[in-house]
């Protein structure tokens, strides 16, 4: 009994830094449990996947709602786009099956680092980019909290974030990590919206995006009871302390977090992989 309940402890302690750091960077803390659960608790990827789905929900909405009320989360933006998301989860869910651990594993890590090393870059506006017509009949435009008042923003290329949001759905069904990375660097990079403001609308999406492909692993029996209480109230904790500091946090601060955890992420994941350890 007292090494369930040191198990359960360690199993929480390890998802709340998960969620706390999934809240402030987007990630959803999928992107941390994957790896936490089966690097060193020594959990088939698959229970984990399935543990961290379920994390990943209550990371959503743990955060979501303390995003939506400081005024960062676009929910027209997360609506439109979860089009895109949730037909992808569903088709990586039902691809994972037929993919062996260590191959999960290594498009795990490679996934990781391109979102390590593209997030460390700003943004960069060509003199003849054109705002998006569709995102200003859709009302996409909007405008964010800074410490001038409100900042307004516009939205770019809304089919090229509705495309790389699909293989992020498809990443997240796959992989069992809300595929937060994706979503922020699709909104950053791609689509031109602040940073903060991609975070907070990546949060407010992942949930969704995770409950898509989550039904599939319960149905498979890949959800187990025990580690996924732990993992979910861990994460769901650290989301809603993570929520409520991303706002005081400066931008360059939140890309250097992001990038250099998922670096050292992917690496281990990926030689795990790569030495059949999974």
């Amino acid at each position: 009994m007292n090494d369930y309940l040191e198990f359960a402890f360690l199993l929480f302690a390890g998802a709340l830094s998960a969620g706390l750091l999934g809240a402030l960077s987007g990630l959803g803390g999928g992107v941390v449990i994957v790896p936490l659960l089966t690097l060193v608790f020594k959990v088939d990827i698959h229970y984990a996947i399935g543990a961290s789905l379920i994390a990943v929900i209550a990371t959503s909405t743990g955060a979501a709602s303390a995003f939506v009320k400081e005024g960062y989360s676009n929910i027209r933006i997360a609506m439109f786009l979860e089009m895109a998301t949730t037909l992808g989860a569903i088709v990586g869910a039902f691809v994972a099956k037929d993919l062996a651990p260590d191959t999960i594993a290594i498009i795990f890590g490679c996934m990781l680092v391109y979102s390590s090393f593209a997030s460390l870059t700003e943004p960069k506006f060509p003199a003849d980019f054109k705002v998006s017509k569709l995102a200003a009949k859709l009302k996409m435009n909007g405008d964010c909290p800074s410490p001038a008042g409100p900042k307004p923003y516009k939205v770019y290329n809304i089919f090229g974030g509705f495309s790389l949001m699909t293989v992020a759905g498809v990443l997240s069904g796959l992989l069992g990590i809300g595929s937060g990375a994706v979503k922020v660097l699709a909104m950053d990079k791609v689509m031109k919206i602040p940073f903060k403001v991609s975070t907070a609308t990546s949060n407010f999406m992942i949930g969704v995006t995770a409950a898509a492909s989550a039904g599939i692993y319960l149905h498979r029996g890949y959800i187990d009871p025990a580690i996924s209480m732990s993992v979910m109230l861990g994460a769901l904790v650290g989301s809603i302390i993570g929520a409520r500091y991303m706002v005081k946090v400066k931008v360059k601060s939140l890309r250097y977090v992001f990038s250099v955890v998922i670096l050292g992420l992917a690496a281990e994941m990926i030689y795990n992989g790569i030495s059949h350890k999974f």
